[in-house]
């Protein structure tokens, strides 16, 4: 879903509203005609309001917010509709002909105002669609709108990769920046929106060649919203609290062991306390003081501590605000220079090397990788190559192809990064028609794709399951394969599986059900564009429907699209709904991965 109204108190243009769409859903149907309505609870920054303003958009409604500043004058936030009414009684009575209230900012309500909030929660008659920040004092009668039942809550989750990436569309990223933001941002879409301007406004992003997409490497820019995350480190005074804050900013990637952590940096050692191969750290031991330090901060959820004793700064913006944040001399007193993760670069790209030879590409750390490309560091061409498959046979076709151009920058010509391009490059292309796959021919494509160019698929392995469920058209045992390739990581492959299990299901249901799940699967592999999934969602549909399913994937708003083919928006949505129930899924997000639009 995509709408560009904007909304005074969240983004601005051009940000678009995306995702969400099953949360969009569950409190427009919470505040219909005869529901009693919701609450809607997390972080600061979430998009709550922006979430419950799409939601009570074209629905008549009054809205009251929560402030600060009048959190002590009773009934303060319900003052422009009360006409001076001064009694609780008094005021439940005056808002008796509101029949939606959109309640923002409901912790910051003064206590008579949140009495009065929980009063038309329980009188019944006027539907509460409320926001409250987590984390946060709250009176009493607004928490007990949840912790009572009087009302159902919605805790907003941080919004997924890729809604983030469709969320910054409009400013051309390249993926690794796109997925640097959201690991940064962690759900907070104002620490967002506050960087990327500052990256746009700030001239911090550089052309990708050949893409027309810009990519951020370098320092995180300091912006209000960047110190307001930092206020809790700058706020340490016990002793040597900040000075461990720092070391361990200055020592990420990798963690602190706690057996070799000194925090003066005096011990001879290097400074920054790596524990990486060939390091040589010498053990020491830790005074009172330093532990004190060390509890207290993990107490505070400032730093983690891992089985094996590293320790590490527990929110990811605090490292690189506090390196942007030190003076020359006293970074270069902490700093070891990049040359030191020499070692842990190497074990990383062995470890992927052999999750790959073992057909595993779940989820693997890659810190090492991840920081030298943030922050511009030299990253070998092998490694940027090795990065670029591992991440294309898990479906992520645009970071392979982000990846091995990260590594043909630092060294034109190379041929691993080349060739993993290439390959990129032809599951990312829009597909034409194609028509059922043949065996022998898809069983290559897979050991093509697999970087297995000679000989068969690995006897007994999940693809040659894949492959022998295919030729025998064995739907039921397809969409086995695919449970078991998404189960080892590969998305792209299962989704592909599940694709192959509509044609061959004979039954109507299982095939809807198989064609969900390669929606589902397809939507976490975003610009993935292949042959198998190619008019899996227009060859099920009228004409009608496939003209407007198409304008909705190439990421038209109803309304723009009901513009441009003279109908009305209600019509569209019609149109949508009908198309939707046929393809069993309700989700508009999946719709470019098998439509073969351009995301």
């Amino acid at each position: 879903m995509r709408t560009y109204e904007q909304d005074a108190k969240t983004l601005e243009l051009p940000w678009p509203f995306t995702g969400r769409e099953g949360e969009l859903e569950l409190v427009r149907g919470a505040s219909a005609t005869g529901r009693p309505g919701i609450v809607v609870t997390g972080p600061a920054g979430r998009g709550k309001t922006r979430l419950i303003t799409e939601a009570v958009r074209g629905a008549e409604h009054a809205r009251v917010t929560g402030t600060p500043e009048a959190r002590h004058l009773p009934l303060a936030a319900f003052a422009h509709l009360l006409d001076g009414t001064g009694s609780l009684h008094g005021a439940v009575r005056a808002l008796s002909g509101v029949r939606l209230l959109v309640v923002d900012d409901a912790h910051l309500l003064d206590e008579a105002s949140a009495a009065l909030v929980h009063q038309l929660a329980v009188h019944g008659r006027t539907r509460l669609v409320v926001a409250a920040t987590d984390g946060v004092p709250a009176p009493g009668a607004v928490s007990r709108l949840w912790t009572g039942e009087v009302l159902p809550r919605l805790a907003l989750a941080p919004l997924p990769a890729e809604d983030t990436a469709e969320l910054l569309a409009w400013a051309a990223l390249e993926p690794l920046t796109v997925r640097r933001l959201h690991q940064l941002c962690r759900g907070d879409l104002r620490l967002l929106r506050d960087l990327v301007t500052e990256l746009v406004a700030g001239g911090r992003l550089v052309a990708v060649p050949g893409t027309g997409e810009r990519a951020w490497r370098g320092p995180l820019p300091v912006t209000p919203a960047v110190r307001e995350r930092l206020a809790p480190v700058r706020a340490r005074t016990g002793p040597g609290e900040r000075e461990i804050l720092e070391r361990l900013a200055f020592a990420e990637p990798a963690p602190l062991p706690l057996s070799g952590f000194d925090p003066t940096g005096l011990d001879g050692s290097d400074p920054t306390g790596l524990d990486l191969p060939g390091s040589g750290l010498p053990g020491s031991h830790l005074a009172a003081s330093e532990l004190d330090a060390l509890e207290r901060l993990e107490t505070d959820g400032l730093i983690v501590v891992g089985d094996d004793g590293a320790v590490a700064l527990a929110d990811p913006l605090h490292g690189p605000a506090l390196r942007a944040t030190t003076g020359r001399l006293r970074a270069r007193r902490l700093t070891g220079g990049p040359d030191r993760l020499g070692a842990a670069l190497d074990a990383e790209q062995r470890h992927l090397l052999r999750r790959m030879a073992e057909l595993d590409v779940r989820p693997a750390p890659t810190t090492v990788g991840d920081w030298l490309v943030a922050e511009g560091g030299p990253l070998p061409a092998g490694y940027a190559a090795v990065r670029a498959r591992f991440a294309r046979l898990r479906g992520e076709v645009r970071d392979a192809a982000a990846w091995a151009r990260e590594g043909l920058r630092r060294e034109p010509g190379h041929a691993g990064c080349g060739a993993e391009l290439a390959l990129a490059r032809a599951e990312s292309d829009e597909p034409g028609h194609v028509g059922p796959d043949g065996d022998d021919d898809y069983a290559r494509r897979i050991a093509v794709r697999l970087g297995l160019t000679a000989g068969p698929l690995p006897p007994g392995s999940v693809f040659a399951r894949h492959a022998e469920a295919l030729a025998r058209r064995d739907g039921a045992a397809l969409d086995r394969a695919a449970v078991a390739l998404e189960e080892r990581g590969f998305l792209l492959f299962a989704a592909e599986a599940h694709a192959q299990a509509v044609r061959a299901h004979r039954d109507p249901r299982a095939a809807r059900r198989s064609r969900t799940r390669a929606l589902a699967l397809a939507r976490r592999c975003p610009g993935a564009r292949t042959p198998v999934l190619a008019g899996l969602v227009l060859g099920e549909l009228t004409a009608r429907q496939r003209q407007i399913v198409a304008l909705a994937a190439s990421g038209l708003s109803n309304r723009e699209i009901a513009e441009r083919l003279t109908l009305s928006v209600r019509t569209v949505g019609n149109h949508l709904y009908s198309a939707y129930t046929r393809l069993g899924t309700g989700d508009r997000g999946a719709l470019p991965c098998l439509v073969g639009e351009t995301a």
